[in-house]
């Protein structure tokens, strides 16, 4: 009984607040609309290209190492709180460990073997999504970043209309490593966008880039100013855009669809407005919006960016 005559225990609010407190997690994790399918993806969209499930296993099994070690830490902090506490020992200082070799090679060589382990996954699928040998890429486009919207220029062979990629003024900006791999008499087409456009569909803002389902599509990626990133979310794949210097990866669509894509390097003030949509259709409608841009004129390409110095041009040959 308490002092003053009540039987009430002063540790039962705290119960009723920490029940209380998870009944509001609870109900949180519940209501964010997930389900039990989405879990697994811890986060991730739902994968729309061939390569994109590689990236996903790599995400699932960097949380799966985190989780293990998180509850390895938990349990210890909670251990020793729990079975060291002073008012359970009645000891005001407990014995003090030092130079315990055991244990102070075991905190220094595990987490070593965390980091081999996970650079060793990284290392492996990274070097797998950014290899541009394994596969030629049936479709090419030269994506273009520029404050504050994007620029496709499709290099590809089209009715109706002349030119080559490969001497095109527009595109010197473009090493010759990626050029001898485009295709001969690439006229090409190209669209462009601004902040204001938008999907004509869906309303979404930006233009909108059209990919063929089931065709290896590679992007090669350049800057007009600054750097941005090109991020196409349900491909779980983005890379830089960097003025002076050319980057390329390639991915194969396998599903239909219109997705949401948006630059993720700050850029500017601006840089909110930077998005796009990529709009996956059958081989026949993508040859069809290739026509399309002809009949409205935007034969060609634009220009693609800043030309590569000297300077870089001798280091990306020497590392060839």
């Amino acid at each position: 009984m308490s002092p003053n005559g009540s039987d009430r225990s002063p540790r039962r609010p705290m119960r009723r607040k920490l029940l209380q407190a998870m009944t509001a997690g609870l109900v949180l994790a519940t209501a964010t609309g997930c389900t039990y399918k989405d879990f697994p993806r811890l986060g991730m969209p739902t994968p729309t290209t061939e390569e994109a499930p590689r990236i996903l296993s790599l995400w699932q099994g960097s949380w799966a190492a985190a989780l293990v070690v998180g509850v390895l830490v938990w349990g210890l902090i909670i251990w020793s709180a729990i079975f060291h506490r002073r008012s359970r020992t009645k000891i005001e200082v407990p014995a003090q460990t030092r130079y315990n070799m055991p244990i102070e090679a075991l905190y220094t060589v595990v987490p070593l073997i965390i980091v081999s382990v996970l650079f060793y996954f990284t290392a492996r699928d990274e070097t797998k999504l950014l290899s541009l040998t394994d596969k030629k890429p049936d479709v090419t486009v030269n994506v273009v970043g520029f404050q504050w919207s994007w620029g496709f220029n499709y290099i590809t062979p089209v009715d109706g209309v002349t030119g080559d990629a490969k001497t095109d003024a527009n595109l010197d900006a473009i090493p010759d490593r990626f050029k001898k791999e485009f295709p001969a008499a690439a006229g090409g087409v190209y669209d462009v966008g601004t902040p204001g456009t938008k999907n004509p569909q869906t309303g979404n803002p930006g233009p909108t880039l059209w990919l063929p389902k089931g065709e290896t599509v590679r992007f090669v990626l350049t800057s007009r100013d600054v750097i941005h990133d090109f991020w196409v979310v349900p491909f779980l794949m983005k890379m830089d855009v960097v003025p002076g210097h050319t980057n390329a990866f390639q991915v194969t669509p396998n599903q239909e669809g219109t997705f949401l894509g948006k630059c993720a390097e700050l850029c500017g003030v601006d840089h909110s407005r930077m998005l796009f949509n990529v709009k996956v259709v059958s081989p026949e409608r993508y040859q069809q919006h290739l026509k399309d841009l002809v009949k409205k004129g935007q034969t060609g390409y634009i220009p693609a960016g800043i030309a590569q110095t000297s300077h870089e041009k001798n280091r990306e040959t020497n590392n060839l």
